[in-house]
């Protein structure tokens, strides 16, 4: 160890992490056996009926101040004309891969091209689909494949509506882990509600690390 680094020990964990994310070794480093040791005792198993869940994340969603809707298959392109209606927005930026039949007439939909941020920051808001929602949390997943698009498509603009597909609705973050397993090295974004944080007075403030204002469609 350097003397820079054993002057600035949170510098010097960081880079012993760094050492045993790439194989490396450390004088702590925990071994196999041990790791296997570890208590998992959290739940990896459903409880709750089909329909359960569903109303589970809705409420969850409602709770974190996310407009919910349900619809049918074929009247998504209706729900998101009265959803962009509602809330006054017109022009919304689209990923590459979104599904054609989700765009109603009379909006302008534009496809992300690897837009800078300004030009992002000048849309009405951002339309995605989503590769899984956790009901216990109310957390919506995002990764960077066709028809959800890079990160910051839907971390720039002000307004975000997300098309959430049924059959991709899990009970519990460690059965989102299970899906997500395949596609782990993909860039992947989880929110769970607008975008909010609060500072040391507890004062809450809207959009600071993303969208203030969400909507999500789930289609059933």
């Amino acid at each position: 160890m350097t003397a820079a680094t054993s002057s600035n020990p949170a510098r010097a964990e960081i880079l012993r992490r760094i050492r045993l994310a790439k194989g490396g070794t450390s004088d702590t480093a925990v071994s196999e056996a041990a790791w296997n040791l570890v208590a998992r005792e959290y739940r990896r198993t459903a409880v709750l009926e089909p329909e359960a869940v569903l109303e589970l994340l809705e409420d969850r969603l409602r709770d974190y101040d996310a407009h919910v809707v349900r619809v049918g298959r074929g009247d998504v392109a209706d729900a998101v004309a009265r959803m962009l209606t509602a809330r006054g927005k017109h022009r919304i930026v689209v990923p590459t891969g979104i599904a054609s039949e989700w765009l109603p007439a009379g909006f302008e939909f534009v496809v992300d091209q690897g837009m800078a941020a300004a030009e992002l920051d000048k849309f009405d808001g951002v339309l995605t689909g989503s590769t899984v929602a956790i009901a216990e949390t109310g957390t919506v997943v995002l990764q960077n494949v066709p028809g959800q698009g890079r990160r910051a498509v839907t971390l720039v603009p002000d307004y975000h509506l997300c098309v959430v597909n049924m059959v991709n609705v899990v009970e519990t973050v460690s059965h989102a882990m299970d899906r997500l397993r395949g596609t782990a090295e993909l860039p992947t974004t989880f929110f769970s509600g607008p975008s909010a944080t609060a500072d040391i007075e507890m004062t809450r403030i809207k959009g600071v690390h993303g969208p203030r204002h969400l909507d999500v469609i789930l289609v059933l």
